[in-house]
């Protein structure tokens, strides 16, 4: 049976309580310490489910925008290529300022799908975190401000958000399952982090480069980098379905009746 105050832990007392939340009720009575407040109620939580399929969307988007800028940077590398050979007659310089302008021209749907997609991540990011401190505050490594802001802090933005996650998806384990898989929110993290520094080291080499064979490396790092884009979106879907599904199991299971505590258990 779990806790009737928490809904996360099993109980452990008489009374039906966890441990923690028993010793939280005799800090209060000895008042030697302050004790946090009591579990929220349910009317408090948010459903992410709109907001997360809204990320997705956006996500799909990104991964679109891709596509278009690999295809745009195959045609350009190709163009590029051909007007280097040795074989005068096929150099043709209109078409090679073309294919780069097209090239340049796809990073915008890019940009504009990122920067829309961060946004309403952020939105639901923070949902799931308030999501969280009701499910299990004891869980929760820092405040819910961090959501937003750990995104924000240099440097140590490449691991705050993510112990805000790894608290929010702790909390929201359904009840029952003595230990939830982490490759997920592992595989999301690693594949945000790696292309992001992937691809503003593509994007640098590409700036820097002035030699036909730096252009023609050049534009292969930055197709790669596009490619590992691809794939941190779609672990991003997979990781927002899964933790907006965990919420939903977790939601329903704190909605259900808690059973009473036989007889047999409350005198033993």
């Amino acid at each position: 049976m779990l806790c009737s105050l928490c809904g996360t832990r099993p109980a452990t007392t008489a009374d039906g309580r966890c441990t923690v939340c028993a010793a939280t009720r005799r800090s209060r009575a000895g008042g030697l310490m302050p004790s946090p407040a009591g579990p929220a109620p349910l009317s408090s939580l948010r459903s992410p489910a709109g907001i997360g399929t809204a990320v997705c969307v956006l996500l799909g988007a990104v991964a679109a925008a891709d596509v278009v800028s690999i295809a745009a940077g195959i045609n350009a590398r190709q163009v590029f290529a051909e007007g280097s050979a040795d074989d005068f007659l096929r150099y043709d310089e209109a078409a090679m300022d073309r294919a780069e302008m097209l090239y340049r021209f796809s990073g915008s749907p890019q940009m504009l799908t990122f920067l829309a997609t961060a946004v309403v991540f952020l939105v639901w990011f923070r949902r799931v975190r308030l999501n969280a401190e009701v499910f299990d505050a004891h869980a929760q490594p820092m405040r819910p401000g961090w959501a937003i802001g750990a995104w924000f802090v240099p440097f140590v933005n490449f691991f705050l958000p993510y112990r805000v996650a790894s608290g929010i998806w702790t909390a929201s384990t359904p009840a029952g399952r003595p230990f939830a898989s982490r490759a997920l929110l592992n595989a999301w993290w690693a594949g945000l982090i790696g292309s992001r520094l992937f691809v503003v080291w593509s994007e640098r080499r590409y700036t820097a480069a002035e030699e036909v064979d730096e252009v023609l490396d050049a534009f292969g790092l930055v197709i790669a980098a596009d490619v590992l884009d691809i794939a941190a979106a779609v672990l991003a879907i997979l990781f927002v379905r899964r933790l907006t599904a965990m919420q939903g199991e977790r939601v329903a299971q704190r909605a259900a009746p808690v059973a009473p505590m036989p007889a047999a258990e409350q005198t033993g």
